[in-house]
């Protein structure tokens, strides 16, 4: 039987499966009563949304455990992904705008305290990690001032379109590697200097935020601009972030940074969840000499802040050429390199790990 034929038919049981969990308070099941917002299936992972109208529903962890154990019963080999989203009165407030950012599960933050550490290579690879975990992933290049996701992708070239949708015209992500891709690359020369007033700058992701047509994900990687200032700030208060990650080399100048990172999402005002710190660049590794480790940059400085400030330390990235090569071919090394896959794969779940705990 053809895979198109398959997940609708899984879908089905899924939801015949769901069917049969009822809250305790209400005792509506939980399919019926519309707590269960979306289902996604793949032979390698199954990912639901669950959205419960208090917003601290006393049954919530409950029922998503009840949830995780019996589609892991019927369906063994898949990885289970079930997700509470806030629901009621969330913690911190809607955007205001009119958004499409409505079918989006999960939105993860990547951030850096600096330039130069390799944040926007490191989100590029988790995107497409998580898309050969099964998952539905979009990424948004909200780095301003130095767009690099659509020459990491290799749609340098693509000339966004507007579909209308109930009246509104959206704008139609790239799509590579089956992620969907949006920056502001597209929108510009790239022998233009993004030297933009910071209104400009926020005008400009405000339109990408909310008119870009996502469509149902569950996770949507935000590439941050490094540092730590107003643009970040615009971008949580437009975007409801529900978990950063750090991106840091073992360089002391470079833990340091880190530190301002963990501390601004963790300011009452922000209150974002820290998912973890990943080192970059963490050693060395000559092609002809595969066994052999170099700590140009020092060694294990971003595990030990990540233990200090206890942040789950998520792993440890080395220098390789084909990183490199596949940033610059337009395809992250992820998607090309086994070595680096396998990297990258463990670190996503791990991050998919922190992120369910945070739930």
């Amino acid at each position: 039987m053809h895979l198109e034929k398959i997940l609708p038919i899984m879908e089905e049981r899924i939801k015949e499966l769901l069917g049969t969990l009822i809250h305790p308070e209400t005792e509506q099941d939980i399919i019926s009563s519309g707590i269960v917002e979306h289902i996604a299936a793949s032979e390698a992972a199954i990912t639901i949304g669950m959205r419960f109208p208090k917003s601290r529903d006393p049954f919530a962890i409950k029922l998503k455990n009840q949830a995780e154990a019996l589609l892991k019963t019927h369906f063994p080999d898949a990885k289970v992904l079930v997700m509470v989203k806030e629901g009621g009165t969330a913690k911190r407030p809607e955007p205001k705008n009119q958004t499409t950012t409505g079918d989006i599960t999960k939105v993860i933050a990547v951030a850096s305290g600096k330039g130069g550490v390799g944040k926007s290579t490191v989100a590029a690879n988790l995107a497409v990690a998580l898309s050969h975990m099964g998952f539905r992933v979009g990424l948004l290049d909200a780095d301003i001032y130095g767009p690099s996701q659509p020459k990491m992708f290799g749609v340098e070239g693509y000339l966004p379109d507007a579909e209308q949708v109930d009246g509104r015209d959206l704008i139609v992500p790239a799509e590579s590697l089956d992620v969907k891709l949006m920056s502001i690359g597209f929108f510009i020369r790239p022998t233009d200097a993004l030297l933009w007033r910071g209104a400009m700058a926020v005008n400009a992701l405000k339109q990408m935020i909310h008119q870009t047509k996502w469509g149902p994900l569950d996770f949507l990687i935000c590439d941050l601009p490094p540092g730590t200032g107003d643009i970040h700030l615009s971008i949580i208060g437009e975007l409801k972030i529900d978990a950063a990650v750090i991106v840091s080399t073992p360089q002391q100048v470079a833990v340091a940074d880190v530190v301002r990172g963990v501390e601004m999402f963790r300011n009452e005002q922000v209150a974002i969840p820290v998912a973890g710190i990943i080192e970059n660049m963490a050693w060395f590794t000559p092609e002809e000499l595969p066994d052999n480790r170099y700590y140009i940059f020092g060694q294990g400085g971003a595990k030990r802040v990540a233990e200090e400030y206890e942040v789950p330390f998520l792993g440890e990235i080395p220098i390789v050429q084909s990183i490199m090569e596949g940033g610059d071919q337009g395809a992250p090394a992820s998607s090309i390199d086994p070595r680096v896959e396998e990297w990258y794969h463990a670190i996503a779940d791990r991050l998919v790990g922190s992120v369910m705990k945070k739930s």
